[in-house]
Parts: structure tokens; C-alpha cells; sequence
């Protein structure tokens, strides 16, 4: 996805973005190239795979929810800061909090940070089941088996809050979910392809109740 595939594509999604906001998702790309020589934070380094497999398709949570209205969000096991930190660029006003269990990928997500100049937003070194906090929004991308992101993530949703579970084919991991025990229920499931590759992507939306 080249860069005006990836301007053309989000404006399908309802997102249209400035020469500021164009700018800074181009920096934190060059940030992650040049840091990803030194710790392993992604396989996909090609700038066009990066536009689609990562900017674009942290943005497809918009499919699932409108983030206008979304005043805190919390990023669980975010890795190289997919999707919490693109959030965070494309929706300023957004609290954000981005967890991730390795203090090295901490350590450059705080680094990435302070370059891009980021207010209201941080990175933890923790692991989600052990942090205390409650949020507007939690999601999580490709981390872990749908049971066990509901341990790491449902206590940190506010009551009336939601948890996205973004994720490939769900099918499998939605049998024998038990929501009962998280006070939750699947307000709905929404199901698309990535543009360009046709890949099947799954937006998982429970809400706490």
C-alpha cells in the first residue's frame, strides 16, 4: 500500500488526515526501521507493508467504534505500538496507555514518544493482568488466544466500556467463550479483508456490563 493508497484507503474508513498527522506517521516509520536494527519489533519492514499491515489496519478499530467519542484508551501487549500509538496520532485527543510485557520494546516506545512530541499518552512496563486502571476502550492486536486476552484485559474496562479484540479468523476461539465470568457480552463482530491482500481481519467487541 503506497502512501496514497493508504490516504485513499482511510478515507474509506471516515479518517482524513493532514500534512501533520501524514508527517508523524512517517517519522514513527522511520523510527521503527532504525530501532528494529537493534531489537526485534516487527518482520515487516517494507514501507508499503508497513502502510497496510500496521498504520492502515490499526485504524481499522474505527470499523467497531467511533473514537471521536472515546476519552481513554489502553493498548495491552502493544508491542511496537500497533495500534495504540498510530491511535494516538490520528486522534490527539485520546488518553492512551500502551502496555507491553519486555522493557526494551518499553524502553523505544517511550523513546518514540518523546521524538513525535506526544502529549497525554505513556508506556508500562507491566503485564495486563497485573495492572489497575479502568478505561473508556481496551483492545489488544494478534496477542494471544481470545480466553487468555480476557484475563489480561476485562478488568480494565470501565463498566458500559469495551474491550476489541482485533484479530484474523476468530471462529475457532469464540466456542466455549465464557463471558459470564468477566461481566461481559459480545456487543458485535465485525469481519473484513485487509485491502491489497485479502487477508481476513476480525474486530471483536464486548462490552462490560
Amino acid at each position: 500500500m503506497t502512501k496514497d493508497e493508504f490516504i485513499e484507503a482511510v478515507k474509506e474508513l471516515g479518517i482524513s488526515l493532514d500534512e501533520d498527522k501524514l508527517n508523524l506517521l512517517e517519522k514513527f516509520y522511520q523510527i521503527l526501521i532504525e530501532e528494529n536494527k537493534k531489537i526485534n519489533l516487527t518482520r515487516i519492514t517494507g514501507k508499503e507493508e508497513v502502510y497496510l499491515k500496521h498504520f492502515y489496519d490499526s485504524l481499522t478499530l474505527i470499523k467497531a467504534i467511533n473514537l471521536e467519542q472515546v476519552e481513554t484508551l489502553c493498548d495491552v501487549g502493544t508491542g511496537a505500538g500497533f495500534p495504540g500509538i498510530v491511535l494516538k496520532i490520528v486522534y490527539p485527543h485520546l488518553k492512551v496507555t500502551l502496555i507491553d510485557s519486555l522493557l526494551k520494546r518499553v524502553n523505544y516506545l517511550n523513546d518514540v514518544i518523546r521524538k513525535l512530541n506526544l502529549k497525554n499518552i505513556k508506556a508500562i512496563h507491566i503485564r495486563g493482568e497485573f495492572y489497575k486502571a479502568q478505561f473508556d476502550v481496551v483492545t489488544s492486536r494478534a496477542v494471544a488466544n481470545l480466553k487468555k486476552l480476557l484475563d489480561y484485559t476485562m478488568h480494565l474496562v470501565k463498566k458500559d466500556g469495551m474491550f476489541i479484540a482485533m484479530k484474523a479468523n476468530v471462529d475457532e476461539e469464540l466456542k466455549d467463550l465464557n463471558l459470564v465470568k468477566y461481566h461481559g457480552e459480545i456487543s458485535k463482530i465485525h469481519k473484513f479483508l485487509l485491502p491489497k491482500e485479502n487477508s481476513v481481519r476480525s474486530l471483536v467487541v464486548i462490552r462490560k456490563i
